[in-house]
């Protein structure tokens, strides 16, 4: 099979693409036949050597969607069509970059759906941890108003259209003014160009504050965040577009505005029901909503693909297509 694998961190040279054994699964592992894996933060992350916890040489990729080759001793048959995403993916083991995959069944979760693999590629990872900050680190409710800083990421935009679908006022921010009427399409309400200092817009938006934020940029727009959140509002920490991860001198008291609450989402496969993947699914299907425009690319552009992902020069997710995935799917290289 073909695999991309990292040889050692550094730059996008050092993703290479290797022919490798088809790997094995033993009982409680489950073999998948990938036909797309998206891209994230936290594959630059890895790549540039800031994550913790990875073994090298290894085949990156924390999340992948395919069918199930192989499953011994599994509920799982043959040609169901499954996500696989988290437990230890490109980090402990080898990940979703490769033709064929090995993953442990908690990382698997089943689903029917017949969007093409450039789409459904987009949505693993990217609705987990949209699901899990609106609902474990924001307790969002229908009717409030949620702040998203970093809106035209790939989960900026899933984020948005969830908390639509919600019955939530949104608001989004973007760096790029010739990408706010893009946000107006997955369920913003208000887009707000962002200077790095946007609390005065959002208390003229939303006088007193937003009810909620999300805060995908990272440290350095934290504080302005905080500002933008009313009293017994709720910040959640979930992202580091800057790549700016901690917060130097940190005093809680000067920090944090008075009655302003600042919690922190991360999750796994096991925060992404398949009931909840399902009816995402479903939605899509029927054009009810999207999760964001997609970007597509081939297996040996990955290069390009890391490229886009650290300029963050792609609004949105970034999809690579097996070849396999190419044969179902058509051409990479296209907007979705």
């Amino acid at each position: 099979m073909r695999a991309v694998v990292l040889t050692e961190p550094g730059p996008v040279e050092n993703l290479q693409i290797r022919d490798l054994p088809v790997p094995e699964p033993g009982p409680g592992w489950v073999r998948i036949a990938v036909k797309a894996f998206g891209l994230n933060r936290s594959d630059h992350h890895m790549r540039t050597g800031v994550a913790e916890g990875v073994r090298y040489p290894i085949v990156p990729g924390l999340e992948a969607v395919g069918v199930v080759d192989a499953a011994p001793g599994s509920d799982l048959r043959p040609g169901q069509r499954v996500a696989a995403l988290m437990g230890g993916m490109g980090r402990a083991y080898n990940g979703g970059y490769a033709e064929y995959t090995v993953v442990p069944r908690s990382a698997v979760v089943p689903f029917d759906s017949s969007l093409p693999w450039s789409v459904l590629g987009g949505v693993p990872e990217t609705l987990q941890t949209a699901h899990g900050s609106l609902t474990t680190g924001l307790n969002l409710q229908p009717g409030q108003s949620l702040l998203i800083r970093g809106g035209t990421s790939a989960l900026g935009f899933a984020t948005a259209a969830l908390a639509h679908d919600l019955g939530a006022t949104v608001l989004a921010t973007t760096r790029q003014p010739d990408r706010l009427d893009s946000l107006k399409g997955y369920g913003v309400d208000h887009p707000v160009l962002d200077d790095g200092a946007i609390a005065h817009e959002v208390h003229r938006i939303r006088p007193g504050g937003v009810d909620a934020a999300l805060e995908l940029v990272g440290t350095p727009t934290l504080p302005d965040t905080l500002l933008s959140t009313r009293v017994h509002g709720t910040v959640c920490f979930a992202g580091m577009l800057s790549d700016q991860w901690t917060v130097r001198d940190f005093y809680p008291i000067a920090y944090i505005p008075r009655g302003v609450r600042l919690t922190a989402y991360s999750g796994g496969s096991a925060d992404l029901p398949a009931p909840v993947l399902q009816r995402c699914l479903d939605r899509m299907s029927d054009g009810a909503f999207g999760l964001g425009p997609v970007r597509t690319y081939r297996m040996d552009q990955i290069r390009d693909a890391h490229h886009a992902v650290e300029t963050n020069t792609v609004s949105g997710k970034v999809v690579v297509l097996t070849s396999s995935g190419l044969d179902d799917d058509g051409e990479a290289g296209r907007d979705h």
